[in-house]
């Protein structure tokens, strides 16, 4: 359950969000970029230990605290397993003074009239749980907008309040993300929907919500969501964007911080000597926090 220091940073504070939960798909492309090839595991167990090795040295590098990292999203996977011999949510929040979040959704269905929405989430009670007897501040659900469809969009934002609902009866603060994928060629105009949607569903939504929004085309068209009273706080994905344009699209809009996942590990790298590599993420955190304030 939240603490009032929790709540206090996750509203006011300064700096961003890092994403840390590349999940059973994505890992192996997140290791592979990482310098860790698919002959270094032979079986899931053993790729879930490398994916742990590094973001365990994210997590313990000397730039990862929360001066500049205010919070982190876990993986399952990761919530379950321990950091320098504490439970990772535990020590995030103990030792670094960041506010874990854990991703709760389960991959993505079939497109379907334009959007890919969450698959089902077998056992969400039991996990929502163990999220709060792990400590867990909020929780993240990704479902993806392909097209400028309104019913699609429509159908997708509401499967997101609805599972937000769910979280919030269990004390947890939901991070809604219906990302919108950057190459379509009507991203602006489903962002306009998006936003619309969005608002419309704000109005019988119970409080706090945060949302994960793909960096929009139109800068701080999000402007009226991120000062929404129901609204905790607007973070943006990279989606795809390299660091430095990533960087260059949050600076443009005001108030919406970044919680990246690709654009924060990139550059990093296994063969990379421990001073080396925390010279490496203190720099990717650097620039992610000057573009997260404005």
């Amino acid at each position: 359950m939240a603490n009032a220091a929790q709540i206090e940073q996750m509203t006011t504070g300064r700096g961003f969000v890092a994403a840390l939960d590349q999940s059973g798909g994505s890992t192996p492309k997140a290791l592979k970029l990482y310098g860790v090839g698919e002959d270094a595991y032979s079986n899931d167990a053993e790729m879930f230990d490398r994916i742990h090795e590094m973001r365990t040295r994210i997590a313990t590098a000397p730039a990862f605290t929360g001066e500049r990292v205010i919070a982190a999203i876990l993986f399952e996977n990761t919530m379950d397993r321990e950091i320098n011999g504490k439970p990772a949510a535990k020590f995030l929040w103990e030792d670094r003074g960041v506010v874990p979040f854990l991703k709760i959704d389960k991959g993505l269905e079939e497109e379907k009239d334009g959007v890919r929405l969450m698959k089902p989430i077998p056992g969400l009670d039991d996990l929502l749980d163990r999220a709060v007897a792990h400590g867990i501040f909020g929780t993240k659900e990704r479902s993806v907008i392909d097209a400028a469809s309104e019913t699609g969009i429509a159908a997708n934002v509401t499967q997101q309040f609805e599972l937000a609902e769910k979280v919030l009866a269990k004390g947890l603060v939901p991070i809604i993300e219906p990302e919108v994928t950057i190459s379509i060629p009507d991203k602006a105009a489903a962002e306009t929907m998006l936003r619309a949607e969005i608002q419309r569903q704000l109005e019988t939504a119970s409080a706090p919500v945060m949302l994960k929004l793909t960096l929009p085309d139109e800068p701080d068209l999000y402007a009226p969501l991120i000062s929404h009273p129901k609204v905790m706080r607007v973070v943006a994905l990279s989606g795809g964007y390299s660091r430095d344009e990533a960087n260059a699209k949050l600076a443009e809009n005001h108030g919406m911080i970044a919680s990246f996942s690709r654009a924060l590990t990139e550059g990093l790298s296994a063969q990379q000597s421990d001073a080396e590599f925390n010279a490496a993420i203190a720099e990717a955190i650097d620039s992610i926090y000057a573009a997260s304030i404005t």
